[in-house]
């Protein structure tokens, strides 16, 4: 919410204490003017709300349909209470990987306002029903329910359903919101949206996994067994009991409409209790520190085991950057899971290949890709100290250590691991020297791509990673380089090609010698073939990756 939406709040209030204004009318007014205050003026934004807005409207539409014509279906019951437990946990969850996305969410803008907090819990719940989301959460409801509403203590269930889900997916939201709220407005909170692309690939991978073990062992009938208990557990609770009435046990059906009143009650009393605190508890930036802050070496533990000089002190900035920088680690992080996942998933489902941990690599390899962008406008000082190719030549060359000293053993335990799981070890070396080489040429291409194709990384918004005007650098050094990568190490996967169609398996020790001398030339090559363009073009590239 913002300064001026609380002063039209602070307006409203009554001059005299005994007159009672409700606030729920003026919270939906205020959530109706930021949607449109937020579409003046600026017809992108306008463009994109609409387009997202018809989007839902057209996909909320076919979902309804595609539920409803389960109607009559054996496991109707089984599919909507499992969808119901499904938006719950999203509803729940995406707040704390968006905080960005509803300013509203964030209650601790109201504290210097005479607001109660009953009263604002009842205006903040009603303002919250205003939104896409909960469009399309009631256009979910409505098929669930219709779905399973059969008869006329159905239909009655279902009246009171539809209402009760999306109070209880609100109520939800708000409450882990308001609970976090100083967790998400904090800087290490923000952290936490790195997470949602780790979330979503291994989400990705879990439904993939899933759907086809329920495919090959019998179909939906696998998962009654689980929503049995889902549908106890609130608020699949209120599509639970549309379907119980459906079937003729009412003694269940008011049990399970019991639970979920039981729930949504909880749910407001707690996050009540969590608005007073917030309301009267004063944060960090208002409290003195307890304790002087520790004096930190930064010559001990880990860091004294790298080189000396500017190598190491280059190694450690860009170490650095990965463990405190948000948008670095969120690329690291995700990196590192989905390298991981794509061939553990695909080894449990019984479609793995040894050969598939060259995914992790791959995907590694990209962060050596416009490594200037990362250090956003306090690049000026690096520049100061790059005068010559042979400057520039160690500048890149620490960076591509640093990186390769996370990335090759991450490499060879992922391989390990992919081999240990489809049971080829076989093809281990071969594999691991692919991999290793692969990694080679993308640390080559991405320090000519970093020197060629560098662009700025915006400070503000957490998924915003290329600055305005940027995008064709963007995807201009990351495409082309890794089809450059594909060529450099095209001699290896070509010897790998033709070990594995021969069944030469006893040349797969001798693949990986030659996958890492193959790898370490390529990165040599390009940071040779980098250093003297870095050189040459600094200002250019002060430029560009300071536009953020």
């Amino acid at each position: 919410m913002t300064a001026a939406s609380a002063t039209s709040v602070a307006s409203a209030a009554p001059a005299s204490p005994t007159a009672a204004v409700p606030l729920t009318p003026i919270f939906i007014r205020i959530k109706l003017s930021l949607l449109r205050n937020g579409l003046k003026g600026n017809s992108k934004r306008k463009a994109a709300w609409f387009g997202t807005l018809a989007f839902t409207l057209v996909v909320g539409f076919f979902l309804t349909l595609g539920l409803a014509l389960l109607r009559g279906h054996a496991h109707a019951g089984t599919v909507v209470v499992m969808l119901a437990a499904i938006i719950a946990l999203a509803w729940a969850f995406m707040p704390l990987f968006f905080p960005t996305g509803d300013e509203t969410l964030d209650p601790s803008r109201l504290v210097m306002l005479p607001l109660r907090p009953r009263p604002l819990v009842r205006a903040l719940l009603a303002s919250s029903l205003v939104g896409i989301g909960p469009l399309f959460t009631l256009c979910l409801a409505i098929g669930s329910v219709v779905a399973v509403a059969h008869g006329g203590a159905g239909i009655a269930a279902a009246v009171l359903a539809v209402p009760l889900l999306i109070l209880g997916c609100v109520a939800l939201a708000r409450a882990v919101a308001t609970a976090n709220v100083r967790l998400l407005t904090s800087r290490k909170g923000r952290d936490l949206a790195l997470l949602s692309g780790l979330l979503i690939a291994l989400g990705g991978q879990l439904v993939n996994f899933a759907s086809r073990r329920l495919f090959q062992a019998g179909g939906l009938a696998q998962l009654e067994p689980v929503e049995a208990v889902v549908r106890w557990l609130p608020p699949a609770t209120a599509v639970g009991m549309v379907d119980s009435a459906s079937e003729g046990s009412y003694g269940v059906a008011a049990a399970q409409l019991a639970v979920t009143l039981a729930a949504l009650a909880g749910l407001l009393w707690f996050w009540e209790r969590s608005l007073t605190k917030l309301m009267v508890t004063p944060d960090g930036s208002t409290i003195a520190a307890a304790k002087p802050e520790k004096d930190r070496g930064t010559g001990g533990g880990f860091w004294s085991l790298l080189p000396g000089g500017r190598t190491g002190a280059a190694m450690q900035r860009t170490l650095r950057y990965v463990v405190r920088d948000p948008k670095t680690k969120s690329a690291w992080v995700t990196a590192l899971a989905i390298g991981v996942i794509v061939p553990v998933f695909n080894a449990l489902q019984g479609t793995g290949s040894v050969y598939l941990a060259c995914f992790g690599a791959g995907m590694l390899g990209v962060q050596m890709y416009n490594q200037f962008g990362q250090d956003t406008s306090a690049f000026w000082m690096v520049a100061q100290t790059i005068s010559t190719p042979r400057d520039a030549y160690v500048e890149l060359r620490a960076r591509a250590l640093a990186t390769a000293l996370v990335t090759v053993p991450y490499t060879v335990l992922v391989t390990a691991l992919t081999a240990a799981l489809v049971d080829n070890w076989a093809g281990f070396p071969a594999a691991l020297g692919l991999a290793l080489g692969l990694l080679g040429s993308m640390l080559c291409t991405g320090a000519l791509a970093s020197a060629r194709f560098p662009y700025s990384i915006p400070s503000d918004g957490a998924f915003k990673n290329v600055a305005p005007g940027q995008a064709g650098l963007a995807w201009s050094g990351i495409f082309g380089g890794l089809l450059a990568s594909a060529l450099i190490s095209s001699p290896v996967i070509a010897l790998t090609v033709w070990a594995a169609v021969t069944d030469q398996q006893s040349i797969g020790w001798l693949l990986l010698p030659v996958g890492v001398a193959w790898g370490t030339l390529a990165t040599w090559a390009g940071l040779r073939i980098s250093a003297p363009t870095v050189a040459r073009k600094l200002p250019e590239i002060l430029q560009a990756v300071s536009k953020g």
